[in-house]
């Protein structure tokens, strides 16, 4: 195992391609090769490389894949709750995922420092809201707080997978932050005009 640290990456180790599964490999490699770079995320994390594997199966199911919310709400929600929790690796690069799927970089980059300021519809400001409840203040959230949820039209299946999406950001900026990740610089250009 490589035992080399690149505060640049990550405060922790990095592992060498010949130190990870095969799995996490061809991760690298697919994204290098759609991307253009492998996100620092994907090498910071691959240092227990099984482990990494079982979060990427889960967090690419539940952000990446078809799901019961849009793109858009699945990245507002990841945005809302990184930028709440101040953790800068998923706020710059999630940010870039949501200018990406809304199309709006202006209201991107208002929800990553204060959501309310964004103007946002209904429906998103519930889920936002939501977010922010579920992120600074767990032990008051209760099944009435859903209630706003349903009123702006979210079923079941939509609530559970903000819930979920909401649970794993949470989780996800702890790593990051406390791993002092940082975003790959190609994240900050993405989704914004040539020339702004």
């Amino acid at each position: 195992m490589s035992t080399v640290a690149d505060p640049s990456i990550s405060a922790l180790p990095l592992p060498s391609a010949e130190d990870v599964p095969d799995g996490v490999r061809r991760l690298w490699d697919r994204s290098q090769e759609v991307f253009g770079f492998v996100p620092n995320v994907f090498v910071a994390q691959a240092y227990n490389g099984e482990q990494f594997q079982a979060w990427w199966s889960y967090f690419n199911l539940l952000v990446n894949k078809e799901g019961h919310l849009t793109n858009a709400e699945r990245e507002l929600l990841a945005v809302v709750v990184s930028g709440l929790n101040r953790c800068t690796y998923c706020a710059v690069s999630h940010g870039a995922a949501l200018r990406h799927h809304s199309g709006d970089p202006v209201t991107a980059d208002l929800v990553a420092v204060n959501w309310r300021q964004a103007d946002l519809p209904d429906r998103e400001a519930a889920l936002a809201d939501y977010a922010e409840k579920l992120t600074l203040t767990p032990a008051d959230v209760t099944p009435e707080d859903l209630a706003p949820l349903r009123a702006v039209g979210l079923d079941d299946h939509q609530i559970l997978e903000a819930v979920q999406v909401i649970g794993m950001f949470n989780m996800t900026n702890r790593i990051s932050t406390a791993l002092a990740m940082v975003p790959n610089v190609e994240y900050h250009a993405q989704g914004r005009a040539p020339g702004a």
